[in-house]
């Protein structure tokens, strides 16, 4: 019962529910209710308004509607729009932002085509911040051309919400697959905020290279019509990548689902990446370092692999 209790309250408290007002009143009025049935009122009687006022709460809960509309933060207000014909993929709003610092950025779109037949890779970059248990984890795909489209799945946050981890357990979030030039998801981890950002290739097959991207591909146009909440263990950034790539079926399962961190070893264990040489020699040499004074031109996705060791270079493996 304490447990129910505990993730209602934590459901409300982290809701979507607008205005701010309604929201408090609500959280003060569960909360006397529960307290009055526990404390005041007879053992039997008080656990069963507490349950039934449990039970009203988690099934409000279930039935709450995530939505596309709301008032985004500026990083996640115009989502890309995909349409297939045959071979061609063709994509409108990829962002390509420019920043001035962390906190700000100049927005800026283009619209591309892409053939699917002429996809020669996909890259698994991982981004660390505070330690080695946490990273953002995503891809790159990397086409014939030169070109790289990179995507990340991520929460999709409000103006006035700041991100939590906590919130991300519960409906505060929805799921958002922001689709990008490498200048900007990459670059403003390696070039504004300074985070450790590595870069692997992952071994697939050109036939498994497509099914990934077009599955990709798919769920971008779902979530355009479909919206679905974020969920920090059971749909984040990583079990996306995951339940795609590395092991359908129990990848949502894994411990590395919340210490995402560790997904490049996972990757490895699974023959997903170069195991030619140990993942610590690997992951030692598959740090994007950056010169100094290095600036985030158009030639980005060039640079910042040409000192990769074991980065694949065409279909030759880098020495």
């Amino acid at each position: 019962m304490v447990l129910f209790l505990l993730f209602d309250a934590a459901a409300l408290y982290y809701s979507t529910i607008q205005p701010a007002m309604v929201l408090i009143t609500i959280v003060i009025v569960y909360f006397a209710i529960v307290g009055y049935a526990i404390f005041l009122m007879p053992f039997g009687r008080g656990m069963a308004v507490a349950g039934i006022l449990s039970l009203i709460v988690f099934a409000w809960y279930l039935h709450d509607p995530p939505q596309n509309h709301r008032d985004w933060a500026v990083e996640y207000e115009i989502p890309a729009k995909i349409s297939n014909d045959g071979q061609t993929i063709s994509i409108t709003n990829i962002r390509d932002f420019t920043y001035r610092s962390p906190t700000d950025a100049i927005p800026l779109y283009y619209n591309a085509d892409f053939q699917i037949n002429q996809l020669t890779s996909v890259d698994l970059v991982s981004s660390y911040w505070s330690g080695d248990a946490i990273a953002h984890i995503f891809l790159t795909f990397g086409f014939q051309d030169g070109r790289h489209l990179a995507i990340s799945i991520e929460t999709r946050r409000q103006q006035r919400f700041a991100y939590s981890t906590l919130a991300g357990f519960f409906h505060h979030y929805e799921l958002f697959y922001v689709v990008a030039d490498e200048r900007d998801l990459i670059g403003v981890r390696t070039d504004v905020r300074h985070e450790h950002v590595y870069l692997y290739r992952l071994q697939l097959s050109q036939q498994n290279r497509e099914a990934l991207f077009l599955n990709y591909v798919q769920k971008i146009k779902e979530l355009s019509v479909h919206p679905e909440w974020y969920n920090t263990f059971s749909d984040n950034c990583t079990t996306g990548i995951l339940a795609r790539a590395a092991a359908p079926g129990h990848a949502r399962l894994n411990w590395r689902v919340i210490l995402s961190g560790y997904v490049p070893e996972y990757a490895y264990q699974r023959g997903l990446l170069n195991t030619g040489v140990s993942f610590k020699t690997l992951r030692q040499h598959s740090l994007i370092a950056r010169p100094e004074g290095a600036t985030i031109m158009g030639n980005y996705s060039q640079n910042i692999r040409s000192g990769l060791l074991y980065y694949p270079t065409g279909s030759q493996a880098g020495h």
